[in-house]
């Protein structure tokens, strides 16, 4: 008889346990409220915002500007240029040595690229590329007269700033690739986009715009140098092969080459990405907004989240991870200032040389090359927005090739008008092999004054 009732109680408590889970189990995980619909071709994100109202919280938060844990990032527009006076030199001759500003933002970006004094009367519409999802539905419209349209000509049909329409198919919320330059870049190297994994696609999105790029010469359009790869030795390749340049420079007047923003290419070549690490792991994180867990839309540096960005795989303690990541990138600052101060040795070597009728052609010529290789070196690693913590090991190869490459620059510079190391006259100067002087190596009219 005990056995018995033993028995039923013990049938009673899993009857009881069994309908505790299945009352559990029936309860929905709180969802956003939907309001409305988004209509197609909808651009504006506050529109969308009406149906995911907790993303695009996260995606408001952007206007904050705060450097939070980031040393060498934020979105505090402060001035490169007087953070880095050599900067001035560096870009002597083209309109980043007048306004060269850190970046703010998704949200901000119409804002900055509209104020910003790099923008003038001669600007065109490939300015326009990557600040706004308006953007994909003009170029299908205009084909690639876009391009090459006044940049203010299409002002009042520029109206969102990036938003949700750049990365999200707007009935399936999947992750879309709307970039033209990109899609274009993927089928050069024989790449189907349709077939990127939703990981995959988690970085590409990002891709679509944090990325190193040129405006085509025939038509001005936004083109990726992807022809023959995706490190910073392929991208220079394909500039040297169709003589590319972006400017020449005032000083030195070596035509120059400048970076934009290789954050994907430089990635690709990290620890990270070799590890299946999609940009949207560390940057946008999944936290809880609201009622739902969400993958955030306050796009900073994942210092400002370690918990969320970096725990997730890495058990070390945040202060650890924190000073990791900021040991690495003074590693790389530091490098990167000795190359600064190498290229600005060497354009006032090159410069200086220049002034003299009898400096040779063929060591002028050299000169002014290497200062085109080693600054381009420079601005790559520059212009990336981690400080070289995508990818520590490549950032300083790349750097310490730039600082060999602009001390090469000064001593060619030197040996051009027959001066010893220290810069000293020597008694051959003008005598050394090659023929023609420093204003046949420069090109026509660019005599130096006298």
């Amino acid at each position: 008889m005990q056995k018995y009732w033993r028995s039923f109680l013990l049938l009673g408590l899993i009857l009881f346990m069994s309908g505790l889970l299945i009352f559990g189990c029936s309860q929905k995980t709180p969802t956003q409220s939907t309001t409305a619909t988004i209509p197609e071709g909808e651009l504006d994100p506050a529109v969308w915002g009406k149906v995911y109202p907790d993303h695009y919280a996260s995606y408001l938060k952007q206007k904050e500007q705060t450097k939070g844990n980031s040393k060498y990032g934020g979105s505090i527009p402060e001035s490169h240029l007087k953070e880095s006076p050599a900067q001035v030199k560096l870009f002597a001759g083209y309109p980043f040595s007048e306004d060269y500003n850190e970046e703010r933002g998704h949200v901000w970006a119409l804002e900055d690229v509209t104020r910003t004094l790099r923008i003038g009367p001669k600007s065109i519409s490939s300015c326009w590329n990557c600040k706004s999802p308006n953007v994909k539905p003009l170029v299908e419209k205009m084909g690639d007269s876009f391009w090459s349209t006044p940049f203010a000509q299409l002002k009042d049909q520029i109206k969102h700033p990036i938003a949700c329409a750049n990365c999200h198919d707007s009935k399936t919320m999947a992750l879309v690739i709307t970039s033209i330059p990109l899609l274009d870049a993927l089928k050069t190297r024989g790449i189907d986009p349709n077939k990127f994994s939703r990981q995959e696609m988690r970085t590409m999105v990002c891709a679509q715009c944090h990325v190193e790029y040129y405006f085509k010469p025939d038509n001005k359009k936004v083109t990726f140098p992807w022809k023959y790869g995706l490190k910073m030795d392929d991208a220079e390749k394909l500039y040297e092969e169709i003589s590319f340049k972006d400017w020449d420079h005032k000083e030195s007047l070596a035509p120059m080459l400048k970076a934009q923003h290789p954050d994907y290419e430089l990635f690709s070549t990290g620890v990270h990405a070799a590890n299946g690490v999609a940009c949207a792991d560390c940057h946008m994180p999944y936290v809880k907004q609201g009622q739902t867990k969400i993958s955030s839309h306050h796009l900073q540096s994942p210092l400002n989240s370690i918990s969320q960005s970096c725990q997730t795989c890495h058990k070390q303690s945040e202060e650890y991870l924190k000073n990791q990541v900021i040991g690495t990138q003074d590693t790389v600052f530091k490098t990167k200032v000795s190359l600064e101060t190498a290229l600005s040795e060497a354009i006032d070597a090159i410069s200086t040389a220049a002034k003299n009728p009898a400096a040779k052609a063929d060591m002028m010529n050299q000169a002014r090359s290497l200062h085109r290789k080693a600054q381009w070196r420079w601005d790559y690693i520059s212009a990336e927005n981690s400080m070289g913590w995508h990818s520590p090991k490549e950032a300083l190869r790349i750097l310490g090739e730039g600082i060999d490459m602009a001390r090469q620059a000064q001593l060619k510079a030197n040996l051009a008008v027959g001066a010893a190391v220290g810069g000293a006259s020597g008694p051959e100067a003008g005598k050394t092999p090659g023929a023609g002087t420093s204003v046949d190596a420069a090109g026509p009219q660019t005599a130096p004054k006298q």
